[in-house]
């Protein structure tokens, strides 16, 4: 019988009920796996879509069963998204999210959500992200993250050490918030005042400036490597910093900063560090991923949003 079938069980009262409760969760998940809002937010409302048609009565444990349907959706979502992202010109960035209201990313932990970090996930196999995320970000156990991906738990042991080390050896212990936002203010400054002999000494020797634009003109369209190349290319638009206004945000757990132009938003940009200083600076130019940054900073600790957009779906559908 196709899904879509099912009889309706149950009160949709308190299947909308344990589905808004569940959904930070949710979108955490989907959000790690993919790197993106607006994808997660597809793969959430397809699982509230296959919750409303599913025979509820038979569901033993309603979490086990929508984290497994969303991580299962996001496992497909990213591997058509590789194939996608292959035409990409130039660098591609997870799509920023404001976290600075207990956000709709909502994991119990906050692993796994730092840009940087999610851009180390983006290199693993889909099945292998996954399985990161569930363990290190929501504590799944072993057993459980096995049945949800359909292996055994040896697997599963074995695919989250892998994933762990490479993400380590990648992530060479980033600094707190604090030091972060310390990091990024001194960076903005020195970018803005034109001082390159500021801007290298708070660079690491390999620094690497990534620009997604998707093509835009103004954005790099390979990744900018060293210490001098990045402090230039910083500073390379004499006309670009007094043109534009300095917002600070926080996004992925760490500062950043959108900056506008004539009133409108035109890039975003944040840095990821180490006590030995910033080893990446990212530059969101994609007007639909500042877009989507914007929209979830309007739209951070208005969880009733989300509830109350699910009821109108509900009872618009039955």
């Amino acid at each position: 019988m196709h899904p879509e079938a099912i009889p309706m069980e149950g009160d949709l009262h308190e299947a909308v009920s344990v589905f808004v409760q569940l959904r930070p969760r949710l979108f955490g998940i989907a959000y790690r796996v993919l790197g993106s809002a607006a994808e997660a937010e597809d793969v959430v409302q397809e699982v509230w879509l296959r919750w409303q048609h599913t025979d509820r009565t038979v569901v033993v444990s309603p979490a086990a069963f929508l984290s497994s349907a969303t991580t299962r959706l996001a496992i497909n979502v990213a591997q058509s998204a590789r194939v996608r992202r292959e035409t990409y010109i130039g660098p591609w960035l997870p799509e920023p999210i404001d976290t600075s209201n207990d956000p709709q990313a909502g994991a119990e932990r906050a692993e796994a959500l730092e840009l940087a970090l999610l851009l180390v996930l983006e290199k693993l196999p889909p099945t292998e992200r996954a399985a990161y995320v569930l363990r290190e970000a929501f504590d799944y156990s072993y057993p459980d993250i096995a049945r949800i991906l359909g292996l055994s738990p040896v697997n599963v042991r074995k695919i989250v050490s892998r994933a762990r080390k490479h993400l380590t050896e990648n992530q060479r212990d980033s600094v707190d918030a604090v030091e972060h936002r310390r990091l990024l203010d001194a960076f903005v400054t020195a970018a803005r005042h034109g001082d390159i002999a500021s801007l290298e000494a708070l660079l690491t020797s390999d620094a690497v400036s990534l620009s997604d634009g998707n093509g835009r003109r103004g954005a790099a369209r390979v990744p900018v490597i060293g210490r001098a190349r990045v402090a230039n290319l910083s500073t390379a638009f004499p006309r670009f910093w007094p043109t534009v206004e300095v917002e600070t945000v926080e996004a992925n757990g760490r500062g950043g900063v959108v900056l506008y132009r004539d009133g409108r938003p035109a890039t975003f940009m944040t840095v990821a560090a180490t006590r030995r200083g910033i080893h990446q600076v990212m530059w969101v130019f994609s007007p639909d991923k500042i877009a989507a940054l914007l929209h979830s900073r309007a739209g951070a600790g208005s969880g009733s949003n989300a509830g109350s957009g699910l009821r109108e779906v509900a009872f618009s559908t039955v």
